[in-house]
């Protein structure tokens, strides 16, 4: 008899029915497995019974929560025991062969995040309380290029194109956005150019991906190095000798909703923000109701699942294709203008920093799905703004750690947590009408 493998095959048969083959993966009870034994090395026998306190309304907030403190090693015994019942409840669903849902995986991480915070809070060299609010707003706004770049990776594969080009699609944008912006004062302009900067960059991978067969994952790669090269030279020959006659946009102006604003955590994180946050709120909307509720949505689908069957029904194919990837470069292009004209303002080198490699990570950890995406991408957020949190309190984790905590846990969910995913079946393959 051998062991089990992380990836094992069961097939049930009946009397008179064929056989079924059934994939069920034990990578997901694993990895709780693992996170719940890292939560008893360092909430318990590396605990602290110092005081952990969070502070969950900011200061000029109408509506004021009182702080919460709890005690970091009690704190974390707690988390420890919902993350091992956790992991017990992953491991019965897998054997019963049934997937390990969504909202267990989301639980889990809140539980293990908010004991890893208490540990890091209890265990700091400062007394100040963690700031919850900033700590989650400030996630959010990070997400909020992801999140665009997720949808434009979600409609690019769905439709049967791999779209490595998002980093070049956002970067773009935030190049365009910030010249335009400039140029002309209007911040929305820039976001309108943003987005056909984005378009630009996706004709170029539709054109070589599709008329020409080129693999488009060589393709995605070589725009990427192009647009960054561009940008960069245009910043050092044009951007930074007229600086204020090319590079210094203005900002989007927040549009608090008056009543949501005010909510504690949820309002600061939602409501409290620019046209260009609130856009992505339509966006994702946009996305999964057209996918999955429209004719549109069908055949884009179809195009990603069985090109030979759609093109039978008529179904342009190459037609198909190269408009959807636009669209998807549109919407990375307007996800750029965030990085200049919503948030910091001018436009600097390489800004974007892989956030194009992490909101296709964020496509392939959420399914291929856009509510999924976005919540994966809100995970990268988080993680990304909570190496600024736990810098600040001055936690027992090493800085170096801290600087490549975003791309670890970006590495540890796709590898980890995806659990045996498939992409859309054409996705990445050249359709040569035969």
């Amino acid at each position: 008899m051998t062991a089990p493998s992380p990836q094992s095959t069961a097939v049930t048969t009946a009397p008179d029915a064929p056989a079924t083959t059934v994939v069920v993966s034990w990578k997901v009870p694993i990895v709780y497995a693992v996170v719940t034994l890292l939560a008893i090395v360092l909430f318990i026998v590396a605990g602290n019974h110092a005081e952990a306190v969070f502070r969950i309304s900011t200061p000029d907030s109408a509506i004021q929560v009182p702080e919460l403190a709890f005690n970091g090693f009690v704190g974390g015994v707690v988390s420890v025991v919902l993350l091992a019942a956790a992991t017990v409840v992953a491991a019965l669903l897998v054997r019963a062969r049934r997937r390990v849902p969504l909202w267990l995986t989301v639980v889990f991480a809140i539980v293990f995040v908010v004991g890893f915070l208490g540990w890091a809070a209890a265990g700091g060299t400062t007394s100040n309380a963690i700031p919850l609010f900033g700590l989650v707003a400030g996630g959010f706004s990070l997400a909020v290029p992801l999140i665009y770049g997720a949808m434009a990776g979600v409609i690019s594969e769905r439709v049967g194109v791999v779209n490595i080009a998002i980093e070049g699609q956002l970067l773009a944008g935030a190049f365009t956005a910030a010249v335009v912006a400039t140029i002309t004062g209007q911040p929305i302009v820039g976001m309108l150019a943003a987005a056909v900067a984005g378009v630009l960059v996706s004709f170029v991978l539709a054109a070589f991906a599709i008329k020409y067969l080129v693999d488009q994952v060589i393709v995605g790669v070589v725009l990427n190095v192009l647009v960054v090269g561009l940008t960069s030279f245009l910043f050092s020959q044009l951007l930074a000798p007229n600086k204020a006659a090319l590079n210094s946009p203005p900002r989007l102006d927040v549009l608090p909703i008056p009543g949501l604003s005010e909510i504690p955590l949820i309002g600061p994180m939602l409501f409290r923000q620019t046209i260009v946050v609130y856009l992505v709120y339509v966006v994702v909307a946009a996305v999964y109701i057209g996918l999955f509720h429209t004719r549109w949505g069908l055949r884009l689908r179809a195009v990603g699942e069985h090109p030979e069957a759609a093109d039978t029904v008529g179904i342009n194919i190459p037609r198909t294709r190269f408009w959807n990837v636009s669209l998807g470069g549109a919407i990375a292009g307007l996800g750029g203008s965030f990085f200049t004209v919503g948030s910091v303002g001018a436009f600097n080198q390489d800004m974007t920093a892989g956030a194009g490699y992490i909101a296709l990570a964020a496509v392939i950890f959420g399914g291929w799905d856009p509510i999924r995406a976005t919540l994966a991408a809100l995970l990268f957020g988080f993680t990304s703004n909570l190496r600024n949190t736990l810098g600040a309190i001055g936690s027992p984790i090493p800085s170096e750690f801290l600087l490549m905590l975003p791309y670890v846990v970006t590495i540890f969910a796709v590898a980890g947590l995806v659990g045996v995913s498939r992409g859309p079946a054409a996705a990445g393959k050249p359709y040569i009408k035969g």
